[in-house]
């Protein structure tokens, strides 16, 4: 047994430290070889220094990353997005919590009780109660011996009853004022309609730009209007009196010679007088000459006076102008008699 271990070839022989150290040196290249094992060539042709006994097996590929680290990188783009609108949304209500308590702040008015001792200080003295920003709350009736003077605006809540007179400088009204007795010294303008219950006093004129309408009947001691229009029939208890000024006159043929004439009244009526000279003809006595023209030719109304007037065959020209007051024939010499008109358009 002995020689035929001896007889074994060289080859077979346990290497040396020097070959095992090449040996370990080559490893990295098998390890290569070991990676390309299990490639294929072009040709389809397998290596084979990847299928003998003695190369390595290649290692495994390297795990795919799926755990919570790869997702919350794929999703950090909308987390910040998120973020970002919360903060802006946290600012956005921060700011308005802000201004309305700011304005809270502002608006709020503080109440103020009024103690005897207060009262007694107010009494006895020139004093002020509270701040600009106080409401002095009383609770019962107050009353005030002497002037009260408010030196900003004043507001009642409820019902407001003046015993005696109220002097105000203006007074605006905006809803529905009612007043047992309203006395206005100086001017009163009412923009809107005015409704009068009662009975109203004026001691002064009264103008009104608008139209007027009364329900009831109207009661003063003179009415001067330019213009009177009446819808139905004029109802006159008493007399009727006009005024004007003296409309002029001219003489006329129908006086002769040394004859004169007269007139007095107003456009609308009055009295003519004649007085005829010595050999009158057949024409006009008088043409009188109205003050006012009339828009057209109105109607004359001449009615004689006295008998000798009544002799007279007399009769009238008229227009817008005047109006004439003629005798057909030749009226006596030396005579003096009148005549009566009215003049109505």
């Amino acid at each position: 047994m002995a020689e035929e271990t001896d007889n074994k070839p060289a080859t077979e022989s346990t290497p040396t430290p020097a070959e095992s150290g090449a040996n370990e040196l080559e490893s990295p290249d098998s390890d290569v070889n070991a990676l390309e094992g299990g490639r294929s060539s072009a040709d389809g042709v397998v290596d084979a220094t990847s299928q003998n006994g003695t190369g390595s097996a290649p290692p495994a590929p390297p795990p795919q990353k799926t755990g919570l680290k790869q997702k919350l990188r794929k999703f950090n783009i909308y987390l910040l997005m998120f973020l970002f609108i919360i903060l802006v949304a946290g600012v956005i209500v921060a700011t308005a919590y802000f201004q309305s308590k700011k304005a809270a702040t502002t608006t709020t008015v503080n109440t103020q009780k009024l103690t005897q001792q207060t009262l007694e200080q107010v009494a006895s003295s020139d004093a002020t109660v509270g701040t600009a920003q106080s409401v002095l709350n009383v609770q019962s009736s107050a009353v005030f011996a002497g002037k009260v003077l408010v030196r900003d605006g004043l507001e009642v809540a409820g019902g407001l009853q003046i015993g005696g007179s109220v002097t105000v400088s203006d007074l605006n009204v905006s809803g529905i004022g009612q007043f047992g007795q309203l006395k206005v010294s100086k001017d009163l303008a009412v923009s809107g309609d005015s409704a009068v219950q009662g009975s109203e006093t004026i001691g002064k004129s009264i103008q009104v730009t608008g139209g007027g309408s009364f329900g009831g009947p109207v009661t003063a001691p003179q009415i001067t209007t330019s213009s009177l229009q009446l819808n139905s029939d004029l109802v006159l208890t008493h007399h009727i009196s006009v005024s004007g000024g003296i409309p002029g006159h001219d003489q006329g043929p129908a006086l002769g010679s040394g004859g004169s004439s007269t007139v007095n009244g107003t456009d609308t009526a009055g009295t003519t007088t004649i007085n005829t000279g010595s050999s009158p003809a057949a024409g006009c006595f008088i043409t009188v000459n109205f003050t006012t023209k009339y828009s057209r030719t109105p109607r004359v109304l001449v009615t004689p006076v006295g008998s000798s007037a009544g002799k007279i065959d007399y009769y009238v020209n008229r227009s817008a102008n005047n109006f004439s007051i003629c005798d057909a024939s030749a009226p006596p010499s030396g005579a003096s008699f009148a005549f009566d008109y009215f003049v109505i358009d």
